[in-house]
């Protein structure tokens, strides 16, 4: 059961081929077997998972359950769980225990899916290889002495590792795209405000955004159905009508306009990674698209922007983690400023402390014009790029990252770790939604997918980026599910995620 996708296993859920109870005790039972290896989950909740199963067998026994009820989903830790440690990866919130669920929490729940538990994370999600947790790194199913991609690292780890049919991540400058891109699998960042923020712990207000993570760009839809709208509680939230996500993914391309930003295909692209990006583009040219080069004239500036403004966020948002109300609190401070200065080293991690010194001497008085304002008036530069950029074409399509997964510890310098979100970043400035899906392994065989010889696929996974207009979801959700009609990367899984033991 665990090879098979989100739909699939709701498929066989209607048909009575197994019970919610037999899937989730399966899953369970290979996450005991198998994570210990991995470290994808930082809080397992089996009991809660069994029960929930239980409940949604009875359901659909009386002809009440709904056609999500009883699959499994993992969520990032960053995901407030009522009664459930939530900590962002971090000391700080070790002891955190969230009094409430997050909106997309209790919309997962109110459709009857269950939690299998609270996936590994950057700290605060801070990260681009998931090294910085306060409880280890995650390690990628497909070659165990690689990253598996940050900030939703473990999210990834775990769908690839057949863990999880699907997870929660959220993405502030790629932390779903670039993971689903080093592990294989689909993810998808929505438009910023298309799903609601609530109850996210958050990282860089202006840019965090959830999101799902499947074998296939069908599940996303599944799931996409279930979390995006409109939540009161939510300031940036956008009251919007939600389109029925799978219903257009069986639309044809013929007349696709696809667009290639040529800042993507430039130096530090590495050569597999390029060369299994452009065979899936020239699948989408079968399948009736054509190709057009266009230019995003502002895409150098996209790092130092956003290296400017999430930190500046950051440091505004972490600032309510003092060590008085809730989270790690020094032993025995001696005053009230020692008690801030020793929670506060000793809860956060050197990513985490290096992000918010950026953050507070940006903000500070006489660099806030310098540095804040003028990265502000480039986001607003980046933004009108893809604007007119899809003026001229339908989406956009490039890779999602600049190279396959790197080796644990390989990118011990700070800058080169950042530039590793080089494809990924402006997107998130601009606020316009992005899919990345599987195209092939480097190292191994870059093709097109279809297997026609037999020959291995070994090697690291790579990940194809498309990117639309904002509040475009479903056409992309569309653009990605007809590659994958056409092609099996989707269907590819690590030697790891076969594991019988």
């Amino acid at each position: 059961m665990h090879e098979k996708t989100l739909t699939e296993l709701a498929d066989g859920l209607a048909a009575g081929e197994f019970s919610s109870r037999e899937l989730i005790e399966s899953l369970l039972s290979r996450i005991e077997r198998l994570d210990g290896e991995l470290n994808s989950f930082i809080t397992v909740t089996g009991d809660q998972a069994l029960a929930a199963a239980t409940e949604a067998d009875a359901l659909r026994a009386r002809g009440e359950a709904g056609p999500l009820a009883g699959l499994p989903i993992a969520l990032k830790d960053i995901f407030c769980t009522r009664g459930v440690r939530t900590s962002c990866g971090s000391k700080m919130l070790d002891n955190f225990i969230a009094p409430y669920d997050a909106t997309v929490v209790e919309k997962l729940s109110q459709a009857g899916l269950i939690s299998l538990g609270k996936t590994n994370m950057d700290e605060f999600a801070m990260g681009s290889s998931n090294e910085s947790s306060f409880y280890g790194p995650v390690k990628n199913p497909w070659d165990l002495n690689a990253v598996p991609g940050g900030s939703s690292g473990g999210s990834a780890a775990a769908v690839a590792a057949g863990l999880a049919p699907a997870a929660l991540g959220t993405d502030t400058g790629g932390s779903i795209r670039q993971p689903a891109a080093f592990c294989g699998i689909t993810g998808l960042k929505p438009t910023y405000g298309r799903v609601s923020r609530y109850g996210i712990i958050a990282y860089a207000s202006s840019l965090d955004q959830a999101g799902p993570m499947a074998y296939t760009a069908e599940d996303c839809a599944l799931l996409m159905n279930v979390i995006a709208g409109h939540d009161a509680r939510d300031s940036t939230s956008v009251p919007r009508p939600v389109p029925d996500y799978r219903a257009e993914l069986n639309a044809p391309l013929e007349g696709l306009k696809i667009g290639l930003p040529k800042e993507y295909f430039g130096d530090g692209l590495d050569s597999g990674v390029e060369n299994a990006v452009r065979e899936a583009i020239k699948v989408y040219e079968s399948l009736g698209a054509t190709i057009h080069e266009v230019s995003l004239p502002h895409t150098h500036l996209a790092i130092p922007a956003y290296y400017v403004i999430a930190p500046a966020e950051a440091s505004s948002n972490l600032s309510r983690f003092d060590g008085v109300r809730f989270g790690h609190r020094c032993e025995n401070p001696s005053d009230l400023i020692d008690l801030y200065k020793r929670s506060r080293a000793e809860g956060f991690g050197d990513e985490v402390k290096r992000r918010i010194l950026m953050g507070t001497h940006t903000l500070s008085e006489g660099f806030f014009d310098a540095y804040y304002k003028k990265a502000q008036q480039v986001r607003r530069l980046i933004r009108q790029d893809f604007l007119d950029a899809f003026e001229n074409v339908d989406v956009l399509m490039g890779p999602a990252a600049p190279t396959a997964a790197f080796d644990l510890g390989a990118q011990k310098d700070p800058v080169s770790m950042y530039l590793q979100d080089i494809y990924t970043i402006a997107i998130n400035l601009a606020g316009i939604p992005g899919i990345s899906a599987p195209v092939g392994l480097v190292d191994g065989r870059p093709t097109d997918g279809r297997p026609t010889d037999g020959r291995p696929t070994d090697g690291r996974p790579t990940g194809l980026q498309i990117l639309g207009p904002h509040f475009s979801e479903a056409r992309l959700l569309n653009v990605a599910h007809q590659y994958q009609q056409a092609t099996t990367w989707h269907r590819q899984r690590p030697a790891f995620a076969k594991e019988t033991r």
